[in-house]
């Protein structure tokens, strides 16, 4: 049953110490050496490792999530705008019960050319804090860290599950993006997610 989730602003200066204290190591964190994501292949990955990268975003997604799906175009636009200036971008599909068969449908009905990742043990889901589709997470390096900078839309299209404006007013995630790619400070953000709710998060 798709129904719709909403992450509560928290006021920034709470935000940011929340959000900077999202640190993964060089060597993962224990969530992830313990149930690594997936590629479609059956193949564990350890996606924090792409050293080189200036941001490494995850953008959790459903085959059955009616925003996700209609938010395909900007996913695309904004890996094309910004692979090419170092960002690494991964789709991540975080329900069990989603087949490879059922992703590699919907990559190829959606024209999706990023990695892709699948997370049924949602070590990822947990690390980000990520309760909705889709919903984005961005980490930047630090040394041989990782620090999440980023949590929650992608713009402020929708206003509730099934409201949305004609178009956004705001590009939360390519803002973000930009600055970093830029070199300039990024403060630590969460902004709320409208979208269909990752199932399972308590098992």
């Amino acid at each position: 049953m798709l129904i719709m989730g909403l992450i509560r602003r928290v006021p920034l200066s709470v935000t940011g110490i929340l959000l900077a204290a999202i640190v993964i190591c060089g060597n993962e964190t224990s969530l992830i050496q313990q149930s690594r994501p997936l590629d479609l292949t059956g193949r564990q990955i350890e996606p924090f490792r792409a050293t080189d990268a200036k941001a490494i975003v995850f953008l959790f997604v459903r085959t059955d999530c009616p925003i996700s799906n209609r938010y395909a175009p900007e996913v695309r636009r904004l890996h094309e705008k910004f692979a090419a200036r170092g960002v690494t971008f991964w789709l991540v599909y975080p329900d069990r019960d989603t087949s490879v068969e059922m992703i590699r449908k919907h990559i190829k009905e959606f024209e999706y050319t990023q990695g892709v990742l699948r997370d049924p043990e949602h070590a990822l889901v947990k690390i980000a804090g990520v309760r909705v589709t889709p919903e984005a997470a961005v980490f930047v390096p630090e040394g041989a860290e990782r620090r999440m900078v980023y949590r929650g839309r992608i713009d402020n299209r929708y206003v509730a599950f099934g409201k949305a404006r004609p178009a956004p007013t705001t590009h939360d995630l390519e803002a973000v993006l930009e600055a970093i790619v830029e070199g300039k400070s990024v403060t630590a953000t969460t902004t709320p997610a409208i979208g269909c709710f990752i199932s399972d998060l308590q098992r």
